[in-house]
């Protein structure tokens, strides 16, 4: 079965094949870096990443462009405000966003920066003037004409039909249903950076941005494009139609969009007390696997509900993933091979593809792998796995990891650094006791858990239970579960 995806553009699901053979090339709207980013925003970009790891996964040659927006209007507003340049006030956002996608496992795509291409701008803007779908106002800024573009509001299904009054519209954003010449070009006002090019000095708007670097890194007409459901309108739009008139060529086949969240039910707002950034959840004490989990909970379509409950649910089914992996390690297991364990695996990996195959629904995919997780742990506790069963479950679970990105346990090292960032960033009073805790506790490695259990159950049975019960506490203090059962110790972190 072909992987299908929903088409923003046809409203419709659809068979996702590429225009070239094996190659898919998609372009996503990365961040505007004026400020940290939030929940809202990571939850598309971690969408639009284990989109690009299932492409891959499934055989794809994926070449996936990001931008990066370091000029827009909320740029050129905080740069004045703090007396500094627009790149000097957005170098430190730009290293924060690419550390945040690191933190939550974003595999990097191939950044492209606004600033980096303002020539290609200029010239883009110039042969619209050209085709006389531009034209240039009295205080040398440059509009798109969109009565030029009769589809204008094919993708977000506005009908604009009778109401294009030609009025110009110079905001990046906005949220009017009515169809306005928007900016290509901004003349620069007092005080504002700008680039001298040969349409005059200024700088782009934000909709031309993206349409000039997608075309210039993945060709006039390209696959896919990925953003959030807020971009629709009247970003993509705008997108499309300075992109299609130029070219005459169909600017994307795919839209791919992901629903917004909420926070405990309601619209994250930071005069609700609940905008959160990922930085700030980390500083909480809550693992970045965990909340990377939560993210991918719920299909990309469909509105998530970001909760602290979910959160910790989230921490559970990780720890829960990585405690089945090592018991699957352990070894000790009789020789031979169990038919019923070897189908299972089979079996999951088959539910796991036709799960992400249906439109990236995570939720299946992630009910297949603990189906076989339970299934086999009743197997284990009733010594019914040998030594030939573990390759192909670890396999299943390792393909479920290249999409997902939360069983390798690296949270330790990226909570310290974020404690460290709230340090030199004057911060730490938000480091909070969980994350102390977290940190301290995960300082133990798998391997002097192991051998401080040896200890200890070497003391017991030598009836040393003075050793043996400080052994226990020491571990249980450095946030060691241990669970004495029939076949032995077992152990997980909190």
């Amino acid at each position: 079965m072909p992987l299908r995806l929903y088409n923003t553009m046809s409203s419709q699901v659809e068979d996702f094949h590429p225009l070239h053979a094996n190659e898919v090339r998609m372009y996503a709207c990365g961040p505007t870096v004026y400020d940290y980013g939030h929940i809202g925003n990571f939850r598309t970009f971690v969408a639009v990443d284990l989109l690009q790891r299932f492409l891959r996964q499934s055989g794809y040659k994926v070449r996936y462009v990001m931008n990066i927006t370091d000029v827009d209007d909320k740029i050129i507003r905080n740069a004045a405000q703090a007396g500094v340049s627009v790149q000097q006030y957005t170098a430190k956002y730009v290293q924060a966003f690419l550390e945040d996608s690191a933190l939550i496992s974003i595999e990097p795509p191939h950044f492209v920066r606004a600033t980096e291409h303002i020539p290609q701008m200029a010239d883009f803007v110039a042969r619209l003037v050209e085709k006389k779908i531009a034209y240039r106002a009295d205080d040398g800024s440059y509009y798109f004409r969109i009565s030029e573009f009769p589809g204008y509001g094919k993708l977000s299904k506005k009908d604009f039909s009778g109401i294009l009054d030609g009025a110009r519209v110079d905001v990046d954003e906005y949220d009017k249903d009515s169809a306005r010449d928007f900016a290509l070009w901004k003349a620069p006002k007092p005080g504002e950076a700008s680039w001298q090019t040969p349409i005059g000095s200024g700088r782009p708007g934000w909709h031309l941005e993206c349409s000039v670097m997608s075309m210039e890194e993945l060709g006039e007409s390209f696959d896919l494009h990925a953003g959030g459901e807020d971009l629709i309108f009247p970003h993509h739009e705008n997108e499309i139609a300075q992109s299609e008139s130029l070219t005459g060529k169909t600017f994307a086949r795919f839209w791919f969009h992901a629903r917004f969240l909420l926070v405990e039910g309601e619209k994250m707002s930071k005069s609700l007390g609940n905008y959160y950034t990922l930085r700030d959840l980390v500083l909480k004490g809550y693992k970045p696997s965990s909340i990377r989990y939560l993210l991918t909970s719920v299909p990309y379509r469909k509105q998530l509900n970001f909760t602290f409950d979910g959160l910790k649910q989230a921490a559970v089914s990780v720890e829960r993933l990585r405690n089945f992996r090592q018991r699957l390690r352990s070894g000790g297991f009789p020789g031979g091979s169990n038919p019923e364990l070897q189908a299972l695996a089979a079996e999951t990996l088959s539910r796991m593809q036709a799960a992400l195959d249906d439109d990236l629904n995570t939720a299946q995919a992630q009910a297949a792998i603990f189906d076989m997780v339970r299934k086999v742990n009743s197997a284990l506790d009733a010594h019914a796995v040998n030594t030939g069963d573990t390759a192909p479950l670890l396999a299943a679970l390792d393909r479920f990891d290249e999409v997902f990105a939360v069983i390798n346990d690296d949270d330790s090292a990226k909570m310290k650094t974020i404690s460290q960032w709230a340090l030199s960033d004057g911060r730490e009073k938000e480091i909070s006791a969980e994350l102390r805790d977290q940190i301290q506790a995960d300082q133990i490695s798998n391997a002097a858990i192991e051998s401080k259990i040896a200890e200890m159950e070497a003391a017991r049975k030598a009836r040393n239970f003075a050793v043996s019960d400080a052994l226990r506490a020491e571990l249980v203090g450095a946030g060691v579960i241990i669970e004495n059962t029939k076949d032995g110790v077992r152990w997980r972190r909190k």
